[in-house]
């Protein structure tokens, strides 16, 4: 005579459901996607020049933006001409590999440019980029 086994053929059949956990690793891989690709803006909408010989940098930036009425914005922030250099040399000194890019309107005068790239340098940054839109011809 056979025994029988006290377990349901269900139980000595079982495994482990893993869809649960691959929605939980797709989910968690996506929100790392969005949050690490997110970007740090000035705050500003500016109208860039166009340049030929634009390219595109992707790396963490500090964005200096400057409105055609001369107001100087840094990490969505109105900064004084005056306060600039402190907080360039702030903003380098936590991120020494990111480089600083300044947004100028097309319409801002070249006064206020040269004043945030001479503050840009006191504070300690020897190369400042200018952004630009590329030139589509």
């Amino acid at each position: 005579m056979r025994r029988r086994s006290s377990r349901s053929s269900a139980e000595q059949n079982s495994e482990i459901d893993m869809t649960p956990m691959l929605d939980i690793v797709f989910i968690m891989l996506i929100f790392f996607i969005v949050t690490a690709s997110s970007v740090k803006e000035s705050g500003i909408n500016v109208n860039r020049p166009t340049a030929q010989s634009a390219e595109k940098d992707v790396k963490g930036n500090i964005i200096v933006s400057i409105k055609p009425s001369g107001e100087v914005w840094i990490d969505k922030q109105i900064v004084d001409i005056r306060a600039v250099r402190a907080t360039i040399a702030r903003l380098h000194a936590e991120n020494p590999l990111g480089t600083v890019i300044i947004a100028a309107d097309r319409e801002a005068k070249t006064h206020a440019l040269v004043q945030v790239m001479d503050q840009i340098r006191l504070a300690g940054v020897a190369n400042a980029a200018i952004a630009t839109e590329s030139d589509s011809q």
